[in-house]
C-alpha cells in the first residue's frame, strides 16, 4: 500500500490563499501552483538563449531570461520513457528499472531488428511501477488539482496517467510519438479531434490553459508534454518557407552529415521543417505564458521547463545538430543527455541566476515537494536532491555521485554503456568491449580526448564506484550474442556508409530546396477548421 505524506508548514511569510487570489510583497504561496513544461527530444543548443542563430525561441527564453538556469542539467537517460519514469519517481533508471523505450526489443527479439550487434540488450520494466509514489500522486494526497497533456509513453492500459495520480488526462498513452502527425486527425483515443488542421502543440497548450482557468482558485499541478520536436518532424507551409529562406541567407553548407562510429550524424542546424515544429511549439509555451498572466496566476505559480533527452542529430528523422556537445538523442555523451533545465519561480529575489552545479531529472520531485512546503520523502525520490535552497540562498549542496544506465542499443547509433558522473569526471563504461572513457569535463566538456590511460587511478575509482552502484540497485546488463557474425556486421556498416549516408544528404537538400512540398495539405497544416 502507498504511504503518501500530508504535511504543511506554517509561517508568518507563508500565505496560505486560493491560487487566484492577490499576493502582496514579500508574501510566499503555502501551495504555489506547478506548471512542469517538458519538451521530446529537445537538445541543450535548440533554443535561442543557449546560443543557436538558428531557431527563434522568444517564449522559452523569456523562462531562461528570468528563472534558474542549470547550465549543467541532465536528462536521467539518452531516450524518452527512463528520463520521464525517473522525474516521476525520483530515481534513476537503473533503479526503477524502466531502462529502455518502451516498446523497444530486448534479449534475442533484438535479432529480428537486423542490427548485426554483438550484444543481446538487457530486459526492462514496461509500466511505470505501481509500488512508486509518483510526484502527482502526492501531490494530488496534499491537496493539488493534477493534470497531464501530450506525450506520457510510460505503460499502456493500466499504467496511464490518470493510473498514477493524474485527474485529467489529455492525450496521454502508451505511444511515443505523434502517431497522426502534428496536424488533426490526431488519432489519439486519449485526445478527441475538434477540427481538421489543428496544430497538435497548440491544441495541447490550450487544454493546459483551459485547465489552469477552471482550477484557478484551486492549488494545481499541470503537466505539460508536448509530443514536439519528436519525429515525424512536420511544420507549415510559412513556417517552412521562413526558415528555408533563413538557411539560405544564412548560408547553406555543401554537406551536412558525418559518420559518427555506427551512423551519420547531423553536423549543422539548418533543417527548415524541424524549425518550424520548433517555433510551433515555442509558440504553445506562449500560450500558457499568457494564460498564467490573463488569470493572474504568474506570481504564485512555479514553472519548469525541460526535456527527456537530447536532441536528435542520428537515427529517427536526423533533425538537429547539439555541437559543438559531442552526440545526441541515444548517445552516452553529452550531446545525448545534457537538456536546458530552468526553474523559474516568481518570487525569488535571488541576484543568482545560473548554476553550474551538476543537476538531474530526479530532482524535480524533491524540488517540487519543498516548495509546495509537503515533507521529503526519501525513501521514494531516493537520487533526487531539493535544488530549492541553492535558487534561493545560492546555497552549496555536497558533491555527489550521478548515475546513467543503458544497458541497450538505441536507434541513433549509441553503443550499450553505464555512465557516472562525480565532480568534473565522467566515465563511461561500455559493454561490448569492457573498455572505458574518461573525460574532464571542465577542460573538456565536448569530450574530444579520452584520458583514462593518462588517468587511471581517477578512472578506477569511478568505475568501482560505478559497479558497486549498479550491483546495489540489480541492474541489469546485456548479454553476448552467440550468433553473432563478424562478416554481417561488416556488410551492414558498408551499407550504411554506402546508401544511409547519402540518402540523408539527398533528403537534406530536398527540404532545402525551394520547390520542396512533402504533399498537397503540408501533413494536413493546410486542412481548415469547417
Amino acid at each position: 500500500m502507498k504511504l503518501i505524506y500530508i504535511y504543511l508548514m506554517s509561517s508568518i511569510f507563508l500565505v496560505s490563499c486560493g491560487s487566484g487570489d492577490k499576493l502582496e510583497k514579500n508574501e510566499i504561496p503555502l501551495k504555489p501552483n506547478i506548471l512542469f513544461i517538458l519538451v521530446d527530444d529537445y537538445g541543450i543548443n535548440d533554443l535561442s538563449s543557449s546560443g543557436s542563430t538558428f531557431y527563434e525561441t522568444p517564449n522559452i527564453d523569456k523562462l531562461a531570461t528570468n528563472g534558474a538556469v542549470f547550465t549543467q542539467g541532465y536528462a536521467c537517460s539518452r531516450v524518452c520513457s527512463p528520463s520521464r519514469a525517473s522525474i516521476m519517481t525520483g530515481k534513476f533508471t537503473a533503479r526503477h528499472g524502466i531502462t529502455d523505450w518502451i516498446g523497444e526489443k530486448a534479449g534475442s527479439d533484438w535479432r529480428s531488428m537486423n542490427r548485426q550487434d554483438k550484444l543481446l540488450p538487457a530486459d526492462y520494466i514496461r509500466n511505470l511501477p505501481a509500488q512508486d509514489v509518483t510526484l502527482a500522486e502526492v501531490l494530488k494526497a496534499n491537496g493539488y488539482k493534477t493534470f497531464f497533456a501530450g506525450k506520457w509513453h510510460l505503460g499502456d492500459v493500466g499504467s496511464y496517467p490518470e493510473d498514477h495520480g493524474f485527474d485529467i488526462n489529455k492525450g496521454g498513452w502508451d505511444k511515443g510519438g505523434p502517431v497522426g502527425g502534428y496536424f488533426s486527425p490526431f488519432q489519439n483515443p486519449k485526445l478527441e479531434d475538434k477540427y481538421d488542421g489543428e496544430n497538435l502543440s497548440i491544441r495541447l497548450a490550450n487544454e493546459t490553459a483551459d485547465f489552469m482557468k477552471q482550477n484557478k482558485s484551486s492549488n494545481f499541478f499541470a503537466f505539460l508534454s508536448f509530443y514536439a520536436v519528436h519525429g515525424p518532424i512536420q511544420t507549415s507551409v510559412d513556417k517552412w518557407e521562413k526558415y528555408r529562406d533563413k538557411a539560405e541567407n544564412q548560408g547553406i553548407k555543401e554537406n551536412g552529415f558525418v559518420m559518427e562510429r555506427k551512423l551519420p550524424i547531423r553536423q549543422t542546424q539548418d533543417n527548415p521543417v524541424y524549425a518550424g515544429l520548433v517555433e510551433s511549439m515555442d509558440d504553445a509555451v506562449g500560450v500558457v505564458l499568457e494564460a498564467l498572466k490573463e488569470l493572474q496566476l504568474d506570481k504564485n505559480t512555479i514553472v519548469i521547463f525541460t526535456s527527456d533527452n537530447g536532441g536528435v542529430a542520428s537515427g529517427d528523422s536526423f533533425s538537429t545538430s547539439n555541437l559543438p556537445y559531442r552526440g545526441g538523442k541515444g548517445y552516452q555523451w553529452e550531446g545525448g543527455i545534457r537538456e536546458p533545465y530552468f526553474i523559474y519561480v516568481p518570487w525569488n529575489h535571488s541576484k543568482t541566476r545560473s548554476f553550474d552545479y551538476p543537476v538531474t531529472g530526479a530532482d524535480f520531485y524533491p524540488t517540487i515537494l519543498d516548495y509546495a512546503n509537503i515533507k521529503l520523502m526519501p525513501d521514494q525520490h531516493q537520487d533526487g536532491v531539493s535544488l530549492k535552497p541553492m535558487i534561493e540562498t545560492n546555497s552549496e549542496l555536497s558533491l555527489r555521485p550521478l548515475f546513467w544506465h543503458y544497458p541497450h542499443y538505441g536507434n541513433q547509433g549509441g553503443d550499450p554503456s553505464s555512465i557516472i558522473r562525480k565532480g568534473d569526471w565522467k566515465l563511461i563504461h561500455y559493454y561490448e568491449d569492457d573498455s572505458n572513457e574518461l573525460y574532464n569535463l571542465k577542460t573538456d566538456p565536448y569530450e574530444k580526448a579520452n584520458v583514462y590511460d593518462s588517468s587511471s587511478e581517477k578512472g578506477q575509482e569511478l568505475y568501482t564506484e560505478l559497479k558497486d552502484w549498479l550491483v546495489s540497485v540489480h541492474a541489469k546488463v546485456p548479454e553476448t550474442d552467440t550468433e553473432f557474425d563478424v562478416k554481417k556486421r561488416a556488410d551492414y556498416d558498408k551499407q550504411i556508409v554506402e546508401k544511409l549516408l547519402p540518402k540523408l544528404e539527398n533528403e537534406r537538400r530536398k527540404m532545402l530546396s525551394k520547390d520542396f512540398e512533402p504533399n498537397e495539405d503540408w501533413w494536413g497544416s493546410k486542412l481548415t477548421k469547417d
